[in-house]
C-alpha cells in the first residue's frame, strides 16, 4: 500500500518536510538561547541592582580591566570630585519610547583614579536642534557616589559634534581627555551626597519579565512536528485512495477483493459502472433517435 512513499515525488515531499522542520528546529532552539540570555540578566539584576553597595578597592579590577558580567548593576560607593568641564552628552539615547541624550562625567577619586560616571537622561531640546535645552551641573567638591557598573559600549561609525558622543565608549572618549581614564566599565547613577541643585532623569530599573522567547520556542517545534504530521496524513490518504480503486478494479473484471480496505468497508450503495453494457448502448442510441 506505500510502496509509493519510494517514487521520486514522494521522497521529495519528505525532503522538504525534514528541510521545513530543521528550520523550525533551529529557529526553536535560538528562542531558547535568548531565553537563557534574558534569565541571566533577571538573575543579575534581582542580585545585584539593590544589594549593598561595595568599595571601589573590591571594584577597582572591574573598572580597570574587564566587567565580569556577573558583576554587572553591582552597586560600587565612589569617593571624590566630577570633572565637570569634561561632561560630555551622548547622542541618540531613547527612554520609554522618547529620543534624548545621556550625561557622562568623569570621576576623581580620592585614590587618584578617574572612571566614568553615566548621570542620567535628558530629552531633546526645543531650542538648539541636535542638543538637549540645558545640561544640568554636577556637585562641585568632594561628593559620594553610589553607581552601578555597566559594561562599555563598542565604538559606533559615526562622528558626534564637539561636546557630544555617539556611544559610551570609553576608549574614544578616554582619547579626547588629557589624563588616564579606566576604560573596562562605567557606573550609572544610582545617588549622590550632596545632591546637585539640578539633576538628569534617572534610569528606571531594569525589567524582569522573561518574555515571549519560550512560548515562540514551543511553537517553532510544533510547527516542525505538525510538518511530520501533516505528510504522514497526506501519505495515508494517498494509500486509502489506491485502495479504494484497487478494489472497484477488482469489482470491474470480477476479481475478489484482496486489500483489507474491501474486507473491512461498510456496506455503501452500488457503485455506478465504468464502462456500459452492450444493452445500455443500445438504449441510449434509440432514446437519442426518438424511439
Amino acid at each position: 500500500m506505500y510502496r509509493f512513499l519510494f517514487s521520486s515525488k514522494w521522497l521529495g515531499y519528505l525532503l522538504l518536510a525534514a528541510i521545513f522542520a530543521s528550520a523550525c528546529v533551529f529557529l526553536g532552539r535560538w528562542q531558547m538561547d535568548r531565553r537563557a540570555e534574558a534569565l541571566a540578566e533577571i538573575n543579575r539584576v534581582v542580585t545585584n541592582y539593590s544589594a549593598t553597595p561595595i568599595p571601589f578597592s573590591k571594584a577597582k579590577e572591574q573598572f580597570s580591566n574587564r566587567l565580569d558580567p556577573a558583576m554587572e548593576w553591582t552597586q560600587v560607593e565612589l569617593k571624590g570630585s566630577y570633572l565637570a568641564d569634561e561632561q560630555r552628552i551622548v547622542r541618540n539615547r531613547p527612554l520609554n519610547g522618547q529620543p534624548g541624550y545621556e550625561v557622562v562625567v568623569p570621576f576623581r577619586l580620592t585614590t587618584g583614579e578617574t572612571v566614568v560616571v553615566d548621570r542620567g537622561w535628558l530629552p531633546i531640546g526645543n531650542k538648539n536642534p541636535g542638543s538637549p535645552d540645558s545640561v544640568p551641573e554636577p556637585p562641585a567638591g568632594e561628593v559620594t557616589a553610589v553607581v552601578r557598573l555597566k559594561h562599555p559600549e563598542p565604538e559606533l561609525q559615526r562622528g558626534a559634534p564637539e561636546g557630544q558622543l555617539a556611544s559610551i565608549d570609553l576608549a574614544a572618549y578616554a582619547a579626547e581627555l588629557e589624563h588616564p581614564l579606566l576604560t573596562g566599565a562605567y557606573g550609572q547613577l544610582a545617588s549622590e551626597t550632596p545632591p546637585a541643585a539640578e539633576m538628569p532623569l534617572p534610569f528606571p530599573k531594569p525589567s524582569t519579565e522573561e518574555g515571549t522567547h519560550l512560548s515562540y520556542s514551543l511553537q517553532w517545534f510544533a510547527f516542525g512536528v505538525l510538518m511530520f504530521v501533516g505528510f504522514g496524513y497526506a501519505a495515508r490518504q494517498q494509500a486509502r485512495n489506491a485502495a479504494i480503486d484497487a478494489e472497484d478494479d477488482d469489482e470491474e473484471f470480477g476479481r475478489p477483493a484482496h486489500s483489507a480496505t474491501a474486507a473491512t468497508r461498510r456496506p455503501s450503495a452500488p457503485r455506478k459502472r465504468k464502462h456500459a453494457t452492450s444493452e445500455e448502448e443500445e438504449d441510449a442510441l434509440l432514446d437519442a433517435q426518438g424511439y
